[in-house]
């Protein structure tokens, strides 16, 4: 690849304090061609607080298959790209993954300029184990995929990152509470970094009242989840390889009777595990 070639940079813009801009930041917003950002309604805003005024074109999930070639022929001309999201790190549960992926594979530069994250910044003041973690994004909006979702999760002995909208907030905790269990600790984060910032951490049972009966349904959400105790993912990972082998030759009532017994769980939970695991199959 030619040395004439752009940059594509991907740029880290706040979650809200418009003071966590890093200078890095505004002067590649400011050097760069063209900006490439999620929605430009949003981001022009943010340029004009900045005092930047550089052109944007628009790449959201609709139409990022489409504009790769619009960005591949400003870096052809060696001109450079800035990428940024409505806020907070590009990519992180927000799109340009085909691009980036096309860039890397044809050998274009690809140069991260970092900040703020909503998942790290969650992590940092969610007062529970960050040293193993999974980030899962947004969960299903339909009740029965998140449902079955969190079923997936919930012998997961890493801690848990989750995005949530206020819509559907106080869904997913009671969710998580039937699924996890009430006595499973979360950190609720709201409006990180805004005027109405909330950090609040207990158990399930209790979050899920506190949520209900208060004021903080409003805003954008990271909730921080404790991971499943070691020993009851042992148990649950055991008793789905005892129903697996007992499905071969009963059906899931008997299978369930069975592995309850094996196992010491409980029948009703091993019955609707032998009902997933011959639904899969």
């Amino acid at each position: 690849m030619s040395s004439n070639v752009g940059v594509l940079y991907v740029v880290s813009t706040p979650i809200g304090n418009l003071s966590d801009i890093t200078q890095r930041a505004v002067d590649t917003l400011k050097e760069v061609a063209i900006v490439a950002a999620e929605d430009t309604r949003t981001s022009k805003k943010l340029l004009n607080l900045l005092g930047i005024k550089q052109s944007l074109i628009a790449y959201h999930e609709h139409n990022e298959q489409q504009q790769i070639s619009t960005i591949t022929a400003y870096l052809d001309r060696g001109e450079s790209v800035a990428l940024v999201s409505d806020a907070g790190t590009p990519l992180i549960s927000d799109p340009g993954y085909p691009l980036i992926s096309y860039l890397l594979r044809h050998d274009y530069r690809v140069i991260p300029i970092p900040g703020v994250s909503a998942l790290i910044t969650a992590l940092s003041v969610s007062g529970i184990a960050t040293d193993r973690f999974s980030f899962e994004g947004f969960l299903p909006a339909k009740p029965s995929a998140r449902i079955k979702q969190l079923e997936r999760l919930k012998s997961e002995t890493r801690t848990l990152v989750i995005f949530e909208s206020c819509h559907r907030i106080q869904h997913t905790l009671n969710d998580m509470s039937d699924v996890f269990g009430g006595e499973r600790l979360v950190t609720v984060c709201r409006e990180l970094t805004k005027k109405f910032e909330t950090i609040q951490q207990d158990n399930l049972a209790t979050l899920c009242s506190w949520i209900e009966q208060s004021n903080q349904q409003k805003g954008e959400f990271v909730l921080v989840v404790s991971g499943a105790d070691k020993h009851r993912a042992y148990d649950s990972e055991y008793g789905r390889e005892i129903l697996l082998v007992l499905l071969q030759y009963l059906g899931p009532s008997q299978a369930a009777a069975a592995a309850a017994q094996i196992t010491g769980q409980k029948k009703k939970h091993m019955y609707e595990l032998a009902l997933e695991l011959k639904e899969e199959n």
